[in-house]
Order: structure tokens, then sequence, then C-alpha cells
């Protein structure tokens, strides 16, 4: 084992780094700093379920993706949904009130929180030893705060829990909660899901990150909370992860965001015949496409606000210094090829507005087909190897 030392900031002026240990053969400090957003359904099984079984092995299949970037000499937070958890956890509830007390929703989030984050953990820590790396891993708890005057109270939009026939949807609006139909899926609870505003823990997950820990941050979007004076308390929500992924990213200043899907890229007019895969695409470019309504409102049209918003504000108004002089790269892709994602080339890559004399001559084009083609970019010179 050698000893990789990455560029690091302990508040002092003289630059002290901080030494974490690594795999012979990667280079010292090549790697990135990236925040993984896994969606709820990647920690289920195949068919939707949320048994602990299914569970555990959906985590385990995760982690050897985020492994391996890991053991390539990168820097990774992990964050990741909730929301066939999080569901579960609400039927539950519903369902033994007349034995237990039921719990709010926000205590739903922090449950979730703790038995993902133990799941994640154990699973990362085997899939690391199992490549020789030595990292500590640690899930933290997470609270995020958010406006009491959010008008999404008033619309709720955020699917929990799986798909329900017609009848278990109208039995669950004559209780006064909210349903919409999910497609040829059927029916689906939705609940308030207020604009993240602040990670309140982020300075704390910034300080483990610069230790060389690898940190679990975030879940289901964190545990909304509002600010009612000068006091806290939780209220009843469940926050979009990919939005609050923007908020850790910029906590703890990575350079690359990686929101992992379903599908190996966004697509325009989506499941028509004119459906056409979006690859590497600005900022700007990518917002022109959401205006024009090519995402609607559904499970991918946060992913995209969430790259939009993270290369935007990266590129402009670095929050934090960050521990790599990479420029700052959002992608949404399938969990299967992380290691492709961050080296650029696969999925729908965000990245800024390329400055003429640069990567404008190398060929770098907004919107282009996915990368690989006559248009693409540079890639990486450090590319991650697969696991």
């Amino acid at each position: 084992m050698t000893s990789a030392r990455y560029p690091g900031s302990n508040g002092s002026p003289t630059g002290n780094r901080l030494v974490v240990r690594q795999p012979q053969g990667v280079r010292p400090g090549a790697g990135r700093r990236i925040v993984v957003a896994l969606g709820g359904n990647a920690m289920t099984g195949p068919d939707g379920r949320v048994t602990p079984e299914s569970q555990r092995a959906a985590v385990e299949l995760s982690m050897d993706g985020i492994a391996g970037l890991l053991a390539a000499g990168h820097q990774v937070i992990v964050t990741h949904g909730n929301g066939p958890q999080v569901g579960s956890l609400v039927v539950q509830n519903e369902l033994a009130r007349q034995v237990v007390p039921p719990v709010p929703l926000d205590w739903c989030v922090a449950e979730t929180q703790a038995t993902l984050g133990m799941l994640i953990v154990t699973a990362l820590e085997r899939a690391l030893a199992v490549r020789g790396v030595e990292r500590q891993v640690a899930a933290l708890i997470s609270r995020v705060l958010v406006d009491a005057d959010d008008p999404a109270w008033e619309n709720p939009t955020k699917p929990i829990g799986a798909p329900v026939d017609e009848r278990e949807a109208s039995e669950g609006i004559a209780k006064g909660q909210t349903y919409r139909r999910d497609g040829a899926r059927g029916w689906r609870r939705v609940v308030p899901s207020p604009e993240p505003r602040e990670l309140l823990d982020g300075p704390v997950v910034r300080s483990l990150v610069e230790q060389g820990i690898v940190v679990v941050a975030g879940g289901g979007g964190g545990i909304p909370m509002v600010r009612d004076g000068g006091t806290l308390h939780g209220v009843e929500a469940v926050l979009d992860k990919d939005l609050t992924g923007v908020l850790l990213a910029r906590a703890v200043g990575a350079d690359c965001l990686v929101i992992a899907t379903d599908v190996e890229h966004v697509s325009t007019a989506f499941g028509t015949p004119a459906e056409r895969p979006v690859g590497r695409v600005t900022p700007a470019a990518l917002r022109a496409l959401a205006d024009a309504g090519h995402f609607g409102s559904g499970s991918m049209a946060p992913k995209v606000e969430a790259a939009i918003r993270f290369v935007t504000a990266a590129s402009t108004r670095p929050a934090i210094p960050v521990a790599t002089a990479y420029p700052a790269r959002a992608v949404i892709t399938s969990l299967r090829r992380l290691g492709e994602a961050v080296d650029g080339g696969v999925g729908t890559i965000v990245e800024p507005e390329p400055v003429a004399g640069d990567l404008a001559d190398a060929g770098m084009a907004n919107s282009e087909p996915a990368p690989g083609g006559p248009n693409a970019a540079p890639r990486d010179p450090h590319p991650t190897a697969q696991p």
C-alpha cells in the first residue's frame, strides 16, 4: 500500500496536506472530488421490493461501482434517495397506528437515513476490502433547511412508496392524502417537496471529508427543517435528493456531481419516434431544452435542474476551494457506468461554456450526440479504472 496525498485545507495558511491510503499504482493527486447521488430505486429489488434482503443485495451491487472510483484515486461523497423506503415506513405507520403511535414524515426520513446509511457503509467497507483499499466510511444524519412559506406545501409532487391501484389510491385520498397517476404503473402517493435551501450539517461533512473519510450524507434529500425564530424543528416533507446533492457538492468543494439513474443519458422527446440522446451539453443549452418542456415534471426534471445548478454555480462562484484543479462537471447516467461517467465518456455530460481557443478548438459541442463521436471533447488525463 502507498500513501496518496490530496490537496486539502485545514484552515491553516501553510496549506497542510491530508494523507489517505490508496492501493499501489494510483497516481497521487490524480483524482476528482465527486458527489455520487444514488436513486432510492438503486437500493431496492428489481421488482421494486423493499425487503431487507432485496435492499441489502441492491446496495452491495451499487457500492461495487463506488469502490471502483475510490480505488482509482478519487474522493467520493455519497448521497441517496429514499422514496421506496420512506413510503414503506409510512404504510407501516398507517397499519400499526392502533397499536403504536405513528411518527411524522420527517422522522421517517431520519429513520431511512440511518438504515440505508448502515447498509451503504457496511457494503462499501466490504467492497473496498476486496480491492485492498483502506478507507474509513461514515454515514451522517443530515438536516436541510427549507422555507416555511414554500409554495410546495400547497402542491405535493414528490412520489413515495410503491405504485397502487385506483381502489387503494381512492382510499388514501379519502384519508386526506394526495395521489397522482404514474403512467401505466398505477397511482402513487405524493407529498410536499419544498426547495432545499441549506445543508445544515455541511461543515461537519466537509470536516470529515478533509480527514479522508468517505461520507454518506444528505440521504433522502435530508431531514426537512424550518427555522421558527431561533429554533429549528422538523416538518413533514420529502426533499429531492438531487437538489440537495448540489448543496452537498458545494459544501465539500466537489468538482464533479454524478447523478446515477436507470438510463444511460437524458433524452429529448422521450418515448417518441423523435427521441434523441443528450450527450455533452452546456448548462445554457440544457436549460433551453428544459424550458421547452422536454423533461416534464417527472423524475428526470430535478436531475436536469441539479446538473445545471451545480455546473453553473461551480463555474461562476466556487463556494469553497476544491481539492483538484478539474473544471466542474455533472453527469447523468446509469449506475453501472460510474467510472466512464466520471471520465466524461458516457451519459449526459454538463460542462461549462468552452473558452475560445481552448475547449472550443478541441471540438466541444453543445448537446451533441453522446461522447465518443467526432464532436467529443478531450477526456480527463487520468481515466478511472473500472471495478
